[in-house]
């Protein structure tokens, strides 16, 4: 089993910068692969970021390219998600996903394990 415990959000201004982080604990060494989802009110839960345990594979979503930056830290067992330029359509509960086997997908039904989620709130 693996464990995720996501952190960092907050309110935040448009323009602005925040940076979550996603610890897993459990059996680490079973993860290929941490995403980062989001879902807003009313919406489905969208793919955002994701990337290999390793650290050679990652993937985004085209909203986000340029403005976020997903990285980890195998040390601490973390995955960050360094959020910039921030907008209000950012806004949502972001959530951290792992997956045990190869390759760095976009779709949340091939994530096994999730967090609890970390609201991230943009205002104007």
């Amino acid at each position: 089993q693996v464990q995720l415990a996501e952190s960092g959000g907050g309110l935040v201004q448009g323009g602005g910068s925040l940076r979550l982080s996603c610890a897993a604990s459990g059996r680490t060494s079973s993860i290929y692969t941490i995403a980062w989802f989001r879902q807003a009110p009313g919406k489905e839960r969208e793919f955002v970021a994701a990337i290999s345990w390793s650290g050679t594979d990652t993937n985004y979503a085209d909203s986000v390219k340029g403005r976020f930056t997903i990285s980890r830290d195998i040390a601490k067992n973390t995955v960050y998600l360094q959020m910039n330029n921030l907008k209000l359509e950012d806004t949502a509960v972001y959530y951290c996903a792992a997956r045990t086997r190869y390759m760095v997908p976009s779709d949340a039904r091939s994530y096994g394990y999730w967090g609890q989620g970390t609201q991230v709130t943009v205002s104007s």
